[in-house]
């Protein structure tokens, strides 16, 4: 299995703010959208940078509440680690796990944003395949194999 897999039954929507937007309104965007990272992004299809509700909260916690006004430039993540749809699940959580990351663009050959996986969207994956195995071994025991 492979990151494409995730995104055809999550989707690929991305969710994209400018750099030069301020943290109120990425915080705000973060609300409405019930999201943890947005892709910086000053066209909405490349990749400048990523933010999130952690980035968020440890600026506020260095700068204060004058900290949302501020540009999401100036504490986004500029060095991003990215995953392609040919990606396998495994290793997508061996550098979720090895490197603390729960957010990670995908990103095609030509390095368009085709989607965003979450460590959730990971484990929601994983679970639902456990599921599949546990009902097919379940399955064979009762003699039910078709």
């Amino acid at each position: 299995m492979n990151v494409q897999t995730i995104l055809s039954s999550k989707g690929t929507e991305v969710a994209t703010i400018a750099p030069s937007a301020t943290l109120a309104e990425a915080t705000e965007e973060l609300r409405e959208r019930g999201f943890g990272a947005l892709i910086a992004s000053a066209d909405g299809r490349s990749l400048d940078g990523i933010i999130s509700e952690r980035d968020i909260v440890r600026a506020l916690a260095a700068h204060g509440a004058g900290t949302l006004e501020r540009d999401v430039a100036s504490c986004m993540s500029s060095e991003v680690f990215t995953c392609s749809p040919s990606d396998s699940i495994d290793a997508l959580m061996a550098l979720m796990t090895d490197r603390r990351i729960r957010h990670l663009p995908v990103l095609a050959g030509d390095g368009a944003l085709t989607g965003m996986i979450s460590i959730g969207d990971v484990v929601k994956f994983r679970l639902g395949e456990l599921e599949r195995e546990n009902d097919q071994l379940h399955d064979y025991i009762q003699g039910n194999v078709s």
